[in-house]
């Protein structure tokens, strides 16, 4: 036992023992229910094995308190010991992580700052915008969307690839985080035509329950702009033509998702972003509704993305993943790509 973690043990051990006597000397004042907060504190600054030391001397509280309390009932011994059984069986759980006290949320929140930060788009050069819109299931803070980019050394090329892990929630959020680091480090560092494979491997090794994902990927010279998009298992890209006025949905571009298929291979799909063009990418929690067509759902996004040819793309990612969204059932993602 810890030092430190002792000398926190024989704080609580007297503060228990005080709101005891406190207890029997003045009810009103010092309710036997206070035994509680030293539970709740033992379970915040306490290890286990020092939790069950605390929760011993929280018994003979108890058991004191019953026998010489005036006004001990029994519901209020029923509250203190299901507060103490809730923090140890949470404590026990800190334990089978490693951290104790609030170090587990705080983890928890230092894993989805970082998931955040890889999908933070680089800057682009002048005449081209980007925006992200990441829209988790049910408000949540974690989601199984995600995005990686990145730029080339020398600024001309720009790759992002937008990934919907299988399921939703934290399960899934903590498959992003993992993939997100991986896809990271494979983007940018191997040609392009060599990632989705190389993506496709390195689930396959993980040997996941649900290890499947699909993603679109989006190589861009920003220089001519010409692109080349990969999907697998991935809703199609839409470009919007500023010559024509039209959206137009890329559909040839197409592959398995990750993850199943050992040899899987991907179709690449070329075209070139004029002045104005733009580009959608998008997950199929955005388009994907019970009992229709994932077709009537991408043709719903695109008739809403008309709306933005007259107003500018700008602020347009939002306004769309609002318009489109067909409720919190599923981790939405948009990315919305234009030439100025």
């Amino acid at each position: 036992m810890l030092r430190s973690d002792s000398f926190v043990l024989i704080s609580l051990s007297v503060i228990t023992a005080g709101l005891c006597w406190a207890n029997v000397l003045a009810p009103s004042f010092f309710p036997v229910s206070m035994l509680s907060l030293a539970a709740l504190a033992g379970g915040f600054l306490l290890q286990l094995r020092s939790l069950l030391l605390l929760d011993m001397v929280l018994l003979a509280a108890l058991g004191y308190a019953t026998t010489w309390g005036p006004d001990t009932t029994p519901g209020a011994v029923f509250v203190v010991l299901l507060t103490a059984v809730a923090v140890l069986v949470l404590s026990r759980t800190r334990t089978r992580l490693g951290v104790q006290g609030t170090l587990g949320e705080s983890m928890l929140v230092d894993l989805r700052d970082r998931l955040r930060q890889q999908g933070e788009m680089p800057q682009l050069p002048q005449g081209w915008a980007a925006e992200v819109v990441l829209r988790p299931a049910g408000g949540a803070s974690f989601s199984g969307d995600f995005l990686v980019a990145t730029r080339s050394t020398d600024g001309s090329v720009f790759e992002v690839v937008v990934v919907d892990v299988s399921g939703k929630g934290v399960a899934a959020g903590t498959r992003a985080l993992l993939l997100s680091g991986a896809f990271g480090g494979l983007l940018g560092s191997m040609a392009p035509d060599q990632f989705l494979p190389a993506a496709n491997s390195y689930l396959l090794r993980q040997r996941w329950q649900e290890g499947f994902a699909t993603a679109v990927h989006l190589v861009v010279d920003l220089s001519t702009g010409r692109f080349v998009v990969r999907t697998a298992g991935h809703p199609p890209v839409a470009h919007f033509r500023a010559g024509s006025g039209r959206w137009q949905v890329i559909e040839q571009a197409e592959g398995p998702a990750l993850g199943l298929l050992a040899e899987a291979q991907f179709v690449a799909q070329t075209g070139a972003l004029g002045r104005g063009d733009a580009l959608l990418l998008y997950t199929d929690g955005l388009v994907e509704s019970p009992g229709d067509d994932l077709s009537v759902g991408i043709d719903r996004l695109v008739g809403q993305a008309e709306r933005l040819v007259t107003k500018g793309f700008r602020h347009g990612a939002r306004k769309l993943i609002d318009a489109v969204a067909t409720g919190q059932v599923d981790d939405r993602a948009l990315v919305l790509i234009w030439r100025e």
